[in-house]
């Protein structure tokens, strides 16, 4: 490590070692009595508010490979597949504005912790909630190798351990980076990135505003940049003998791949696990909404890492550094080490790993509750309690991890980039199931499982298929048919609605069965102000609850529910068949059991509890004696 420059090293290892006591301390902030709860260790309670969430959920969306792999896009190859993310970053949150929010709702009243529990609940099918899981986690894998990339690539740039040749040695740095993430993960679970957020963006903000307005003066200023960066980019390369890349779209086939691959994006960003996860850890439902409208702050300043791409190719050194290492993903990290100081290269080093560990320790929460919810507990241990759970939880994101650390370590950095841009395409095609089912019932279990399949065939097979002269295979997310250039993800999800749909039709017409909804219309739009777990079914009825709240569970501790409304209330024990009431509903039928027993005031003490009672609690009434006849 002698040539590790020892300011920036030194600056780098306090900031680590400040979010690492920050990941442990995250345990006793917002402390509970019981963390073995999922609600609690994977969702932090339900307790976020609107500050809290906008540091997690920017800290979730806007990752340390975002840091590295947008400039590294614009420095190789342009605006087309570096500055699409700074449009659907854009886009995102007006579509995400109008289906989150009944999300966050139907989830908050049943209790769901993961979209494949919502999936389960709509549209009463195991198997279409196993096609949800299993395709989130798949994606969340290649997603969190990323962020351990974008560690490794300021770690090569700062000279840790390159100059060994013992690959232990070598990597050494990085695995206690891995360590630390998934102890703090494993004990403070999502409390811990929620709370090293706040660390994460400060330096974040800071080490972005210095860049933009301090590195254009040490370049020639931004005329001279975006001259040299046009330049470069409509230089032929020798290797492909095309242009270098594309600066402004201007041609329609590059408007084209541009506007198909944002908009796909786009729908794929918020229905990915770790997204989802972020907003069902926050309080109120307004906070959703609050959060979309403030959360593009964000994406103005990924707009602003985008141009560093640029910057890099104006700056000379940086340019020959990148292409000695034949690496466009070192360029932002060489770009900060030739020309910062060295101790504010320590802190835009420090951004950057502390930014991987945020979004990776979510990410790993995230596909440990899809595989504890939806598939050990639906098909290996349908009684696990609550404790059980966040134990297997616990453990399955370490095992998460452990593969995003071999992805990292022993695949091309080039095939993990690409399995992540093909995980993009995989996510997309739970869209459907997720969002079309947030607004109707209309689509048939079997067709959108159906759907689901052919999507994820074709999007696999078309991103295997694309090429370059120096790729053979899984190359790019974007393909050309009939000279027309556009994002697989997008054609992939066309072809699963159409499926989708026809199907649909089909099993209508043949009247096959399309399962149990446990939710109800209203539910949708429900705001209740408690998440905490209900009480046990054995405390109210002393049996399970069948198809109703997925938290009901015999031995758990009981705890308090809040109702959104009576009306709610109604419909969802006469939906579900519980004699379970609020605790007026209670002392109201005690009252008729009293009433009913002879004495001469029944029929007034009926007629007056009937005069604002719904039907169904007038059906209630008529069982205990009292006349159903509605009284005005």
């Amino acid at each position: 490590m002698s040539n590790v420059n020892a300011v920036t090293f030194t600056v780098v290892v306090v900031l680590f070692l400040v979010v690492t006591l920050t990941g442990f301390a995250a345990a006793r902030w917002r402390r509970t009595e019981d963390m073995l709860h999922l609600n609690e260790w994977g969702l932090g309670g339900r307790s976020f508010g609107t500050f809290v969430a906008w540091f997690l959920l920017g800290g979730d969306l806007y990752t340390a490979y975002t840091f590295i792999a947008v400039p590294a896009a614009v420095f190789g190859a342009g605006a087309v597949t570096g500055f699409f993310a700074v449009a659907y970053t854009i886009i995102v949150f007006p579509i995400a504005l109008i289906f989150l929010p009944r999300l966050w709702s139907i989830a908050r009243v049943h209790h769901y912790v993961t979209p494949a529990d919502f999936i389960r609940g709509r549209y009463g099918s195991r198997g279409l909630a196993l096609a949800i899981a299993f395709t989130g986690i798949l994606a969340l894998m290649p997603y969190i190798a990323l962020q351990l990339v974008g560690i490794q690539a300021v770690l090569t740039v700062m000279g840790v351990g390159t100059t060994s040749g013992n690959t232990f040695v070598k990597d050494l740095p990085l695995f206690i980076a891995f360590l630390v993430l998934a102890v703090f993960t494993y004990v403070s679970g999502l409390r811990a990135p929620a709370l090293i957020a706040f660390i994460k963006d400060t330096l974040v903000y800071l080490m972005i505003i210095v860049a933009v307005l301090y590195l254009p003066t040490k370049v020639g200023g931004w005329g001279h940049i975006f001259a040299a960066g046009e330049a470069h980019l409509k230089a032929i390369s020798p290797v492909t003998k095309k242009p270098n890349g594309v600066f402004i779209p201007t041609s329609g086939n590059s408007q084209l791949a541009f506007s198909t691959l944002a908009l796909g994006s786009a729908l794929a960003l918020m229905v990915y696990p770790h997204a989802v996860t972020g907003v069902l850890s926050t309080k109120r439902r307004d906070i959703i909404k609050r959060n979309m409208a403030l959360l593009p702050l964000y994406s103005i300043m990924l707009a602003f890492i985008a141009l560093l791409g640029y910057v890099a190719l104006a700056d000379k050194t940086t340019a020959a550094n990148v292409k000695k290492a034949n690496n466009a993903q070192l360029a932002v990290p060489y770009l900060f080490q030739h020309l910062f100081p060295s101790w504010f290269a320590g802190i835009a080093f420090a951004a950057i790993v502390i930014g991987a560990l945020v979004p990776a320790a979510i990410m790993a929460i995230a596909a440990a509750n899809l595989f504890t919810r939806n598939i050990f507990k639906e098909f290996f241990k349908p009684d696990a309690s609550p404790r059980l759970e966040t134990r297997v939880s616990q453990w399955v994101s370490l095992i998460v991890k452990v593969g995003a650390l071999l992805f990292a370590i022993e695949l091309p950095k080039t095939f993990s980039i690409n399995l992540q841009l093909l995980g993009g395409i995989w996510i997309l095609q739970t869209f459907p199931s997720i969002v079309f089912g947030l607004f109707t019932r209309w689509f048939h279990r079997y067709a959108l499982l159906a759907g689901w399949l052919a999507g994820m065939i074709f999007g696999t097979i078309a991103a295997y298929n694309v090429s370059t002269p120096t790729t053979s295979h899984w190359a790019g997310s974007v393909n050309t048919l009939w000279g027309h250039t556009y994002y697989i993800g997008l054609s992939a999800i066309i072809l699963n609605i159409a499926v989708s749909a026809v199907l649909t039709l089909l099993f209508r017409v043949a009247r096959v069965p399309a399962g149990t909804d446990e939710t109800l219309p209203r539910q949708y739009t429900a705001d209740p102000v408690d998440a905490k777990a209900p009480a046990p079914a054995a405390a109210v009825l002393g049996s399970e609850v069948p198809g109703g709240d997925l938290a009901l569970q015999a031995g758990e501790p009981q705890r308090r529910r809040a109702d959104s409304s009576t009306a709610d209330m109604d419909s969802a024990r006469e939906k579900i068949g519980l004699a379970r009431m609020s605790a007026a509903s209670r002392r109201m039928r005690s009252s008729l059991v009293r009433l009913s027993s002879g004495s001469p005031a029944s029929r007034w003490a009926c007629r007056s509890l009937a005069r604002s009672s719904s039907l169904r609690t007038l059906r209630a009434l008529a069982n205990r004696g009292c006349p159903m006849r509605r009284v005005r």
